[in-house]
């Protein structure tokens, strides 16, 4: 399975696609970010976005995307331009075909390094080993979008096999019913 990370930001969107498969070995096979400039506005920037993440869609060609899913902060403009960056990936994704994932920063961090409470470097120090790189991927984006696809390959599977099952068990009720 091929995986696009996306760590949404209007700033920085970190990018990474790791291929693998759960108790398989995984590989790296790119990271990045799609940058854009903190003077133009909002508009452009979340159109500089959707371009730079086709580019990745179009060059990678994922099987699943996996976002982090946006969460409350004190500050709402951080907020506002990460729901927005996160939107337009999802959009891209979609209007591909490519499904779509949500994970948590918490999630990715217990999945990655067995705390959901890990810093940024232990996020970075623990996607190098996984991938067997030489260093840590940089900047940290790119680490945190490789972070994403690693969750997603190691819980996205058992995540899915028990959302089949309950959709099972619900469909067997309603059949009774």
């Amino acid at each position: 399975m091929r995986v696009l990370g996306v760590d949404p930001g209007l700033t920085r969107c970190g990018v990474g696609v790791v291929d693998g498969a759960s108790g398989r070995p995984l590989r790296m096979v790119a990271c990045g970010v799609v940058r854009t400039p903190a003077d133009v506005d909002v508009a452009h920037r979340l159109l500089q976005i959707e371009q730079g993440l086709e580019l990745w869609f179009e060059e990678h060609r994922p099987d699943l995307v996996a976002v982090e899913r946006v969460f409350a902060q004190h500050n709402v403009r951080t907020v506002m331009g990460t729901a927005q960056a996160s939107a337009v990936a999802m959009l891209c994704a979609t209007r591909r075909g490519i499904p779509v994932a949500l994970h948590t920063p918490s999630e990715v961090k217990a999945a990655v390094t067995g705390s959901g409470r890990a810093d940024k470097a232990q996020v970075g120090a623990m996607v190098t080993r996984l991938l067997r790189l030489d260093a840590p991927p940089k900047p940290a984006d790119a680490a945190d979008a490789l972070a994403l696809a690693i969750c997603h390959i190691w819980r996205g599977a058992a995540t899915d096999r028990i959302a089949a099952a309950v959709a099972r068990t619900t469909s067997a009720r309603e059949l009774r019913l």
